[in-house]
């Protein structure tokens, strides 16, 4: 049996899933990287278990978090995402996701890609961390720190600290599987 981060532990099987195929794995693609910071709004005092279960109604209801669709989604069609009991129904989380698009597709224009700008914060490579259980792990970094900082003056909503260290976990900014996980060693551990 292969030996997992403990939050990974007696999860449902889709959990597991997430663990061992997503979690920590680097993301370089705009759209996906877009999702992530997308689903951590979601995310927002909840647990990751309950945004999981909707990321396909989430999907469907944001266009695959398709950057420049998502930017352009008028209030009605926003006002039909509030009206669907298959995703998470915020008022705000909803709106951030055209409001934080609109954002995107500016830094794209200005850098090039979502994906350069967002791994410049941690020099373009992933941090390889060397926790030994869950309970060591961080819920900010000085990196989430300044990327915080660094989105909410550009006026991204949902971007706290602790959102852009989640975010990173799951993008693979930071590796943050402990080092008994068999995920740790694959993805660069050592």
């Amino acid at each position: 049996m292969k030996k997992r981060c403990t939050w990974a532990e007696n999860l449902p099987d889709f959990m597991i899933r997430y663990h061992d195929e997503e979690w920590g794995v680097p993301i370089h693609r705009d759209d996906l990287l877009f999702e992530m910071l997308c689903l951590g709004a979601f995310q927002a005092g909840l647990s990751f278990m309950i945004v999981l279960r909707k990321r396909d109604a989430l999907r469907r209801r944001f266009h695959r978090f398709d950057i420049k669709i998502c930017a352009g989604m008028p209030d009605t069609e926003l006002e039909k995402a509030l009206a669907d009991k298959e995703i998470i129904r915020n008022r705000n989380k909803v709106y951030a996701v055209s409001h934080n698009a609109r954002l995107a597709l500016e830094i794209i224009g200005r850098f090039g890609s979502l994906d350069r700008y967002l791994w410049d914060f941690v020099g373009g490579k992933t941090i390889v961390n060397g926790y030994r259980t869950i309970s060591d792990l961080p819920a900010t970094s000085p990196e989430s720190d300044e990327m915080s900082h660094v989105l909410k003056k550009q006026g991204f909503k949902f971007t706290g600290s602790t959102i852009c260290y989640a975010f990173m976990q799951a993008a693979g900014m930071v590796n943050d599987h402990t080092v008994d996980c068999f995920r740790y060693g694959e993805l660069g551990g050592k």
